[in-house]
């Protein structure tokens, strides 16, 4: 029996070594990505990548297709975020599950003060002939390439620390991930972003994802007891 369970903790152990190690991967292939889009494009001035990609998009340019990407882009907008994360702190907050309300509340604020920030620090200007309104703000990194990784982030965090069957939190994780995807891509088709603002987006929201979500939660667990933490998770 003692050696059953050294062996299923030994197990877990490796799991989460190695799950660990995947992460810090993925994490490390983010900002390297983002470091190398922010040098060829922005400083640089590299334009083959996005000149392609918007001669690509081109083709598929008909009135249907512009007018579903601007109705999927609208959930990349602080129109549609602002009022998601007031709803899902609710929820938190309802169910009594004060430090996953704050988790959530903090990366809200935090992925809007990181855009913010960064469109600053690199001050690259819009593609020319937007379809619609023209924007004034900056173009790099694309914010709602970045908004919506991390929204989507966060609620893969949420569901892989709730109930549902392993099979079904890969299939929400896997929606939620094409959801994103194409929300970055509306905004090529339509021209607010060009595809490297929208891949360094997407770079920099992962990245802020798993450092902000790991910081938070390893600042929350240090302030409970074993007991404690078994118990939230049973319960969440």
């Amino acid at each position: 029996m003692h050696n059953c369970v050294m062996k299923k903790e030994t197990a877990n152990v490796g799991a989460i070594s190695l799950k660990l190690v995947l992460v810090s991967l993925l994490f490390v292939a983010a900002i390297f990505l983002f470091g190398y889009l922010a040098d060829e494009v922005v400083l640089e001035q590299e334009d083959l990548f996005d000149s392609r990609v918007f001669h690509f998009l081109a083709q598929f340019a008909t009135p249907t297709f512009i007018k579903i990407a601007h109705i999927i882009t609208f959930f990349g907008s602080t129109y549609f975020f602002f009022p998601a994360y007031i709803l899902l702190v609710l929820y938190f907050l309802i169910r009594c599950k004060w430090g996953y309300a704050l988790d959530v509340a903090l990366v809200g604020i935090s992925s809007t003060l990181l855009m913010t920030v960064m469109k600053n620090i690199f001050h690259r200007q819009r593609p020319d002939h937007p379809i619609f309104k023209a924007l004034t703000n900056y173009s790099f990194p694309s914010g709602h390439a970045l908004s919506s990784f991390i929204f989507c982030s966060v609620l893969i965090y949420i569901v892989w620390h709730g109930r549902l069957t392993k099979a079904w939190k890969w299939i929400v994780s896997v929606l939620l991930f094409l959801f994103a995807l194409c929300i970055g891509i509306s905004r090529i088709v339509l021209r607010y972003h060009y595809a490297s603002d929208v891949l360094a987006g997407m770079c920099l929201g992962f990245a802020w994802s798993i450092l902000s979500l790991w910081l938070l939660r390893k600042f929350r667990n240090s302030k409970k007891t074993p007991a404690y933490k078994s118990a939230e998770i049973r319960n969440f």
